[in-house]
């Protein structure tokens, strides 16, 4: 055989060498190898057993308030093979309640949710799946925030996927179910070092504000209000909570105590009156601006008796609530209501560096232009002109 031949056959040998190689790289580890992926069962947020094979989903969907936006911050939003009407903005028919209001997750991948088919409505009027629009998006993993055992595990026997529910709890983003969930994604999908940057990063975050508050004496701290606080889209000045979890971080004196019951509520406008005196700070939530408006507009003494108010000590932080809580914004929110009530410990945070700073962990992007342009935002943080803003 010519020197010629040979290396003309060499050369063939080895090229079909590279093509199954190649081949069998495109087509994954074989069965039975160490790299092939294995089941595992894990436990969801609602204590179900689910067989999953982390890493492997390639058709996602998400259904329920807050999902498709937990799911934004861990998971690959190029796997999503439907979406909610909900969060697709290019649709005329549609649940639009939240339109004005910053989605920091709509406002970063909308342009792909727009290209993507309905896996159902959506919204707060949503209150089941719908089977059949799910089935029609062909996905192989189902995220859901219907936190209920029979309906979830129907869902599964129906749509024959895993379906994996995720919850934050009453302390949203500050929660430990909210870490809970972001590190099941993590697992579910392949992403553990990235769930984990997020939730050492609102940890640190928090060390951060409660170490520049620790040292306060009790008798200094101003008595702050927040209201405006969403629940079930019903807000205004008189709803509050005792137990603001952002307050407790920044270790901020709250205005209102001795309620029956924690958590988002309406006090009498006779309570609101009578703690008038004592509100030396108001924090106001942008979701609330909407309808506090006409009642000023309606009743221009409406809050002559708070000092706050008379005193032009009144900060407006963004809407946390839009179809669930904004995670990132609740953040957000925490440092700004720390730098209204301590200003000369928070003097060195600019509102809109902060927020970019959070944005890029959950996102990877910049995102205070956005939230501060959309119309419920009002231009962004701010200390409010109590004589012009509601005019």
């Amino acid at each position: 055989m010519s020197k010629k031949l040979f290396s003309l056959l060499l050369v063939f040998v080895l090229s079909i060498g590279i093509l199954s190689s190649s081949a069998a790289f495109a087509e994954g580890p074989a069965e039975g190898t160490e790299e092939a992926l294995s089941p595992v069962t894990i436990t969801d947020m609602i204590g179900r057993e689910v067989e999953i094979i982390p890493g492997s989903y390639q058709n996602v969907v998400c259904i329920g308030a807050g999902a498709l936006r937990m799911f934004s911050y861990i998971g690959d939003v190029a796997l999503l093979c439907g979406v909610e009407d909900i969060d697709n903005p290019s649709l005329e028919e549609r649940p639009k309640m939240f339109d004005s209001v910053a989605r920091p997750y709509v406002l970063a991948y909308g342009s792909q949710f727009e290209q993507l088919p309905s896996c159902g409505t959506g919204g707060p009027a949503a209150q089941a799946a719908e089977a059949e629009k799910i089935l029609s998006c062909s996905p192989d993993i189902v995220i859901s925030e219907y936190e209920d055992v029979e309906k979830e595990d129907a869902l599964t026997e129906q749509l024959g996927v895993p379906v994996i529910t995720l919850r934050s709890g009453p302390g949203g983003v500050f929660d430990d179910a909210f870490k809970a969930s972001m590190e099941l994604l993590g697992v579910i999908f392949g992403q553990e070092e990235k769930a984990q940057t997020i939730v050492t990063f609102i940890a640190e975050q928090s060390a951060q504000i409660i170490d520049r508050t620790a040292g306060i004496p009790e008798e200094k701290k101003p008595s702050v209000y927040i209201c405006g606080l969403g629940n079930w889209g019903t807000t205004n000045h008189l709803m509050t909570a005792q137990n603001y979890l952002p307050f407790e971080i920044a270790n901020i004196k709250n205005a209102v105590s001795g309620l029956a019951a924690p958590g988002i509520q309406e006090i009498e406008e006779e309570a609101f009156v009578a703690l008038g005196e004592d509100m030396d700070i108001m924090i106001m939530d942008a979701a609330a601006v909407k309808n506090i408006q006409p009642l000023y507009q309606e009743d221009p003494a409406l809050f002559d008796t708070c000092s706050a108010w008379q005193n032009g000590e009144v900060y407006l932080e963004m809407a946390y609530n839009a179809y669930y809580t904004n995670y990132e914004i609740a953040l957000i929110n925490t440092w700004f209501i720390a730098k209204s009530v301590y200003p000369d410990l928070f003097a060195d945070i600019d509102m809109t560096e902060k927020t970019n700073e959070v944005t890029q962990v959950f996102y990877g992007l910049d995102l205070a232009d956005a939230i501060f342009s959309c119309p419920s935002s009002f231009g962004g943080y701010q200390k409010i002109d109590t004589g012009t803003f509601f005019q």
